[in-house]
């Protein structure tokens, strides 16, 4: 391609995609803080669109690989995947960091803030999917978060205990549980559940018991707002 940077086949190289349009891969680097020109392009729109497009293809390949596993553990299996922590290092391996776009203020920050790196990750995700479609987006992401699946970094912790040390870490009050449907004859009951928590969208799940029910919607709930472990980066990223 004409004009193309020369450095950048290093890093298409593991990512494992070689763009045809290169203004998608610089915006894909680009902090808002070095964004220029009247559009002020940077990764914010790229990263919207990689984070869905990254969750989809988790989402399908957990389904095939774990067709045993029922839907409270499909969810945290995915929230462990897709949490910030893990596409940070996902970006780490890439060596995306050194690619980074960034104004003075951000530049160290930049290098070493698992939030920033994370979000590069789902951005370049976001610009494979826009450069050559989903089939090209699903390579890559299978080829760099599929390890993970098979060999999780961590112990899949128990989603309740999980979303209440977050949002004791946030200052936030417990999260409440409200039982808010039940169906099904008495022998064979199905509880529907929700939890809430201040300033956030209900979370809610279905169960054969309260309690399963119960870790179900924490589940929903650390899946849809990607929780850290509070014992790493307290919050949401």
């Amino acid at each position: 391609m004409t004009g193309r940077q020369p450095d950048f086949f290093a890093l298409e190289a593991r990512i494992g995609h070689s763009f045809a349009a290169r203004n998608l891969i610089v915006a894909a680097l680009t902090h808002v803080s070095a964004a220029t020109g009247a559009r002020r392009e940077s990764y914010q729109r790229l990263e919207f669109l990689g984070d869905r497009v990254l969750g989809l293809v988790v989402a399908d390949m957990l389904y095939e690989a774990f067709p045993d596993a029922d839907e409270g553990e499909l969810s945290r299996r995915l929230a462990e995947l897709v949490r910030k922590e893990s596409c940070a290092e996902v970006a780490l391996e890439w060596g995306a960091q050194a690619f980074v776009r960034a104004g003075e203020s951000e530049k160290h920050a930049s290098a070493l803030n698992s939030a920033i790196l994370g979000d590069i990750c789902e951005s370049i995700i976001g610009a494979v999917f826009l450069d050559a479609g989903y089939l090209a987006a699903k390579a890559v992401v299978a080829r760099a978060f599929e390890p993970r699946m098979r060999a999780p970094r961590r112990a899949l912790r128990d989603p309740k205990t999980a979303l209440q040390e977050w949002a004791q870490a946030r200052g936030l009050p417990p999260p409440l549980y409200r039982e808010t449907a039940r169906s099904g004859p008495d022998h064979a009951p199905e509880f529907t559940v929700s939890v809430e928590l201040p300033g956030f969208a209900q979370a809610e799940a279905k169960g054969p018991a309260k309690r399963l029910a119960e870790q179900g919607a924490a589940s929903a709930f650390i899946a849809r707002e990607k929780i850290m472990d509070p014992g790493s980066q307290k919050g949401v990223a």
